[in-house]
């Protein structure tokens, strides 16, 4: 069953309203038909299973046959800062983020990014990057789709982390799997985490330096040395692991 996602006010009186790019997937691609069933999510916490009754060139309604609160998301929201890739490394990296549990990615550029986005190149970027978010989350079966943030600098991206209730930083010259395990344990339910990753090469010393005193933990992901597209998928399996709810 294909699942599509609509704002809490495109529900109500029995059924949901699709607009948008959705109505010519459903229309022109799928090529679904009045009777066939799709799944809803309201992107804050309810799930529908609905009937598509009316399918029009710009809304098609769908009644709902049955509503469920959702329970697909994990306890606390988990933020990837991943530091620009090379290619076409962000989109894998936000595909399986969102289907590990990220509830927001804010790109970084670091000292050692290579790639530089600025103006239209930069939001044609970020609006496909959502795209990718949104069909993961699809696909995955999430209740929201997590937002894909402008990319920021890293000072940007430290300061944007202030709100957070924890930040992680793997860096590879990091030392103490127990530390790292004792400082993991210290994540709850209901916190906001921050994780940083590097782009390939790394976090430049003095950036680690800044994360410190900015409050960030280092941690170390073992003796091997992830690439940057592994790294943060890493992380977030150990803590989906410890803070999925089943």
């Amino acid at each position: 069953m294909h699942h599509f996602f609509v704002t809490p006010d495109q529900v109500g009186d029995g059924f949901c309203r699709i607009t948008g790019q959705d109505v010519n997937h459903i229309r022109n691609v799928l090529r679904m038909k009045a009777g066939e069933r799709i799944g809803i999510r309201d992107g804050i916490s309810r799930n529908y299973i609905c009937v598509l009754e009316k399918i029009g060139e710009q809304e098609i309604t769908a009644r709902i046959m049955k509503e469920e609160a959702g329970n697909s998301e994990l306890s606390a929201r988990l933020c990837l800062f991943q530091g620009l890739p090379k290619g076409d490394k962000m989109e894998f990296v936000i595909q399986k983020a969102v289907e590990l549990g990220a509830s927001e990615i804010i790109p970084v550029s670091t000292r050692r990014t290579v790639v530089k986005l600025d103006g239209r190149k930069a939001e044609a970027k970020v609006k496909r990057w959502n795209a990718i978010a949104e069909s993961g989350a699809k696909q995955s079966g999430r209740m929201v789709v997590p937002q894909v943030k402008p990319v920021m600098s890293f000072k940007e991206a430290l300061a944007y982390a202030g709100k957070m209730d924890y930040n992680l930083i793997p860096y590879e010259l990091a030392e103490g799997m127990e530390g790292t395990r004792r400082i993991l344990a210290g994540i709850r339910p209901g916190m906001q985490v921050g994780i940083f990753i590097g782009p390939e090469g790394g976090f430049d010393v003095e950036e680690v330096e800044q994360a410190r005193e900015a409050g960030l933990h280092p941690i170390t992901l073992g003796r091997r040395i992830l690439r940057t597209e592994t790294a943060g998928m890493a992380v977030l399996s150990i803590l989906m692991f410890q803070l999925e709810r089943v």
